[in-house]
């Protein structure tokens, strides 16, 4: 078996990056041979030994801040953005069944008609068994980001490393896109991150992280394999610790 440097991880996926090319522009929707793709590395991560928990964003379906603003309550905003992580994780959960891989949706509210109700000891069993474990509807509450949810996932099941994959191939000083002198960082302390409020994650998620010691990978999804890659330790998009 090839040697693997996190045994198990905390996947974060955002939901714009499983979406299709539309007229109103790139992430909405479901594009299935990208979520496909998504399995399969899952699926290499998982027969090569790596215990998988997975959380996808909601943005190709809604986005609760930047969707509802000034048109919806924000708990009412918030709401429905979970809602889109549940639809995201029963697809990709069925996907990852057509891959031969036994999936587990848990949600952080109930609805026992289409997942299972979260709980940190089903999650953990689960793990063990080698089940992916997908967890959706955020943290079941408003005004927090998937990605902190992301992070309480990771903390609670003990994952060895939070692995943010990003439609952006590391953590820079500027929005790359928009500034060609843009520092690429391949690593930062969780310190750096909030004193020079880089736009990783929301800061909530990095507070947590950092405040539970947590290994935190920011990296691309188009690169080819990234998610393999890092699995084994290569030096590929952002690595962020509290020391190195």
């Amino acid at each position: 078996m090839p040697d693997i440097k996190y045994k198990r991880i905390l996947l974060k996926v955002s939901g714009e990056a499983l979406g299709e090319k539309t007229a109103v522009g790139d992430g909405f929707g479901l594009n299935f041979s990208k979520i496909h793709e998504v399995c399969e590395s899952i699926k290499t991560c998982v027969e090569m030994g790596v215990q998988v928990g997975l959380v996808i964003g909601g943005g190709n379906f809604w986005r609760g801040v930047k969707n509802g603003t000034g048109k919806l309550q924000r708990s009412h905003a918030d709401a429905m953005g979970m809602l889109a992580t549940v639809m995201n994780a029963i697809a990709v959960g069925d996907v990852l069944e057509q891959h031969g891989l036994d999936a587990r949706v848990l949600t952080a509210v109930e609805m026992n008609k289409f997942a299972e109700y979260f709980t940190r000891d089903t999650a953990n069993r689960y793990l063990n068994e080698g089940k992916v474990v997908i967890f959706a509807a955020g943290t079941g509450n408003p005004y927090f980001s998937t990605d902190t949810g992301a992070v309480l996932r990771g903390v609670e099941i003990e994952a060895d490393a939070i692995l943010m994959a990003k439609n952006v191939d590391a953590i820079y000083s500027a929005d790359p896109a928009k500034d060609p002198g843009a520092i690429r960082y391949t690593q930062l302390t969780y310190d750096e991150v909030l004193a020079q409020h880089l736009k990783a994650t929301d800061s909530t998620a990095m507070t947590l992280a950092m405040d539970n010691d947590m290994t935190l990978v920011c990296f691309g999804l188009a690169e080819e394999n990234s998610i393999v890659r890092v699995v084994r330790g290569e030096a590929i998009g952002t690595t962020v610790k509290n020391k190195f």
